[in-house]
């Protein structure tokens, strides 16, 4: 059925009266005539934006944002409320429950099959190259430096992580500060991060480089995909730390009870977090990393994959949490003033750590250092830390920060050829997440067996995963213009979204419309296939009423300034992970802008019936926008991705994907699954392409295929299913409308 040629409540007001008609045909008459030739922005009047949403672009990061400040806000009522320390002791059992629960399941400890590959001997310390397993296969590079240590004595020890460095500990910086905690007595165990120095896990052996950049993207690349099996980047990397405090305890000069940990930077945050999880380590001292979520999220937004918690923020964590969970043990938060780590969010935290602190009646166990630099080591801040772990570790001594001769890196080098990948060969992160993305389709593969009971579940955990929400009461749409053009007109308007920010779409109005309604849906926006000649013309020339949005993130709404530690191929991963920390999706909230459309043609254009096509990355959004919203007649996904198994057992995937994945989601459901329950609407997926972009691996995605086909099979539906491929995106579109 044909849609109304303006909105209802022009109609409304037409049939009012004559006033009210000669009212309408001076706005009609007075509103611009635009050329072909003009932009199609709606939100801008002869090249000036409306001043209220003048910052849309950065909308979707505002979205996110404003949510997660809400949660924090109300973490932070709760915690205010807390004064005894009955109160503060309920609080840490809530946290390390929370904790474990976010972070988990760690694996079972399995044997490390240590090895020490080499030994370096200097003056008063000698220093063990070590490889250890974390995991069965999962090789962790990492040197022992020990003091002179008289005979059947113990010594503490401290567990180094580094920071973002590509060498890892064998960093300058990093070996001053070894060194010099070594020659003040303490045993200082460092190993590699996954990504950095031995353990690069995207190294090509032709450049000596990793082919998908430094740490941080070493990190966030395959950080994503653990993310959408549940897991997360930090889970792997903290257990590689509790193992490391396993080692310590095999070692006869070790002192058990007198372990620390600090590190800096990203070596920081895995000190804050290990210490959290593990309560062997008795005092840390993190670095460059404690401040608190709201102040990040103000200020240089989240950072990669290893520095988010799954869930974190909706779970109630703040930075403040990994030092309270473990009170009244010594911790110390090192900082600087003027480092891109909010110096004002680290003495927030601080300040709430001490009332912990003060419960327990140990306020003297919990310290601050800071000095005036920028994200930088400092001879103070240093001298500080040296100075808390002889006090707190009972290894008293001078605090001096003292020149050193630091070591080669051919002394530090653990492996044959100096990369884990070259020389043992070792398991990876993406290569134990696949693993788990296995058992995880297995397990969807038994539930399909349950068809309907499948498919009400499916809905039920997309929707929650997703953090979609149903839309509320409709905004009235906001008129700002139109172009003019052989055989049809544009009408541009805008209409609130989910939260603060608007959606700009355009009406496509055929001068003879007859054929119904059909939202356009582009990753780029929706100017990307509204010029003329193009796909969204070749539909109101078939009498499609058409509207094409801007979804929040795309085109007026996007992509906005923020791009983050990880902005890889044009993907900002670091504002996915942000939707990630507030339990939210990009893609849920865009489904609940294409449902609110849905309803806005219907109930202000007057569309009764609604067919819906999207482009590539956009294919997930309307999936899981149909899925939740059955007035959606008619689907057609152009060049989808077949599934995020797909994407998460792919080493080198397509970065492009991530914005449309929702973290957890392969736990209890995947695409496949959502396009089936679509049956018997009628489906047309044509080019469909793998994890990677391409459509190469044909027997890979029949698989996923076959999910759907099975599907429309069993709902005697299944001249509604049309899988097609070829260039000839006509001839399918006329396949599909007929």
């Amino acid at each position: 059925m044909a849609c109304m040629t303006q909105p209802k409540k022009w109609h409304k007001i037409l049939n009012a009266g004559s006033t009210g008609f000669i009212v309408v045909i001076l706005l009609l008459l007075s509103t611009p005539e635009i050329s072909s030739q003009d932009d199609l922005n709606v939100m801008q009047i002869r090249g000036v934006n409306w001043l209220h949403w003048s910052d849309l672009p950065n909308a979707l990061y505002k979205h996110i944002t404003a949510e997660a400040y809400d949660l924090l806000e109300e973490r932070a009522g709760m915690v205010s409320e807390i004064r005894s320390e009955e109160e503060w002791i309920e609080r840490q059992k809530h946290l390390q429950a929370t904790l474990a629960a976010i972070t988990g399941p760690f694996p079972d400890k399995t044997p490390l099959n240590a090895k020490v590959t080499s030994v370096v001997e200097r003056n008063n310390f000698r220093v063990e190259n070590i490889i250890f397993e974390s995991q069965p296969g999962f090789l962790v590079t990492s040197s022992l430096f020990i003091p002179k240590i008289p005979d059947g004595q113990q010594a503490p020890a401290i567990i180094y992580c580094s920071g973002h460095t590509l060498e890892g500990y064998r960093s300058p910086t990093y070996q001053h500060k070894i060194i010099n905690l070594v020659k003040k007595g303490f045993i200082v165990f460092a190993f590699d991060p996954v990504g950095q120095g031995e353990r690069l896990e995207y190294y090509d052996p032709e450049t000596g480089k990793s082919v998908v950049g430094g740490p941080t993207r070493e990190h966030s690349y395959p950080g994503a995909q653990a993310f959408i099996t549940g897991s997360s980047q930090a889970t792997y990397m903290i257990w590689d730390g509790i193992r490391a405090v396993d080692y310590l305890f095999t070692r006869p000069e070790v002192d058990r009870e007198r372990i620390g940990i600090t590190g800096r930077s990203g070596g920081g945050t895995q000190s804050a977090y290990i210490a959290a999880l593990d309560e062997r380590i008795y005092a840390a001292a993190p670095e460059a990393y404690i401040t608190s979520f709201t102040r990040l999220l103000q200020s240089i937004g989240p950072q990669d994959a290893e520095q988010n918690l799954y869930n974190g923020i909706r779970h109630g964590i703040d930075h403040a949490d990994l030092l309270s969970v473990r009170a009244p043990k010594p911790a110390m938060i090192i900082a600087t003033t003027n480092d891109f780590f909010s110096i004002q969010g680290a003495r927030e935290a601080f300040s709430e750590v001490q009332d912990v602190y003060l419960a327990h009646g140990k306020p003297e166990n919990i310290g601050m250092v800071e000095d005036l630099e920028g994200h930088a080591s400092t001879r103070k801040n240093r001298e500080a830390m040296y100075a808390f772990f002889q006090k707190h570790l009972n290894n008293p001594g001078n605090n001096a920060d003292i020149e050193v001769d630091i070591l080669s890196e051919k002394e530090l080098m653990v492996t044959t050829t100096g990369q884990l990948s070259t020389s043992t060969g070792s398991e990876t992160v993406f290569s134990l997440n696949s693993r788990q993305a296995e058992i995880l389709a297995e397990n969807l593969s038994e539930s399909r067996k349950e068809s309907e009971a499948h498919q009400v579940s499916i809905i039920k955990a997309a929707k929650k995963l997703a953090g979609y929400r149903a839309p509320g009461k409709l905004g009235e749409p906001v008129y700002t213009g139109r172009i003019l053009r052989e055989g049809y007109r544009i009408e541009k308007y805008f209409v609130r979204g989910e939260g603060e920010y608007v959606i700009p779409y355009l009406m496509i109005i055929p001068d003879i419309p007859g054929s119904g309604s059909l939202i356009y849906l582009h990753p780029e926006g929706k100017a990307a296939d509204a010029s003329p000649g193009g796909p969204v013309e070749w539909f109101a020339r078939k009498g499609f009423t058409v509207l094409v949005p801007d979804l929040i993130g795309t085109g007026e709404t996007g992509p906005g300034y923020f791009r983050g530690d990880a902005f890889i191929e044009g993907t900002s991963y670091n504002v996915w992970f942000a939707s990630m920390l507030t339990g939210r999706s990009i893609t849920g909230i865009r489904a609940s802008d294409v449902v609110r459309l849905t309803r806005i043609l219907n109930e202000y254009h007057g569309c009764d019936e609604v067919y819906a096509l999207a482009k590539g990355e956009m294919s997930t959004v309307l999936l899981h926008a149909a899925a939740f919203e059955p007035s959606i007649s008619r689907v057609a996904l152009l060049a989808p991705l077949s599934s995020y198994h797909s994407l998460v057992t792919t080493r080198y995937y397509s970065p492009r994907f991530i914005h449309g994945a929702v973290p957890g989601m392969l736990e209890s459901y995947d695409l496949p699954d959502l396009a089936a329950s679509l049956a018997p609407r009628v489906l047309m997926l044509v080019n469909v392409i793998d994890g990677a972009g391409e459509s190469d691996d044909q027997s890979e995605m029949d698989k996923d295929l076959s999910v759907i086909r099975n599907a429309y099979r069993q709902r005697a539906s299944s001249g509604s299913l049309m899988i097609e491929t070829g260039p000839d995106l006509n001839k399918f579109f006329q396949k599909w409308i007929k």
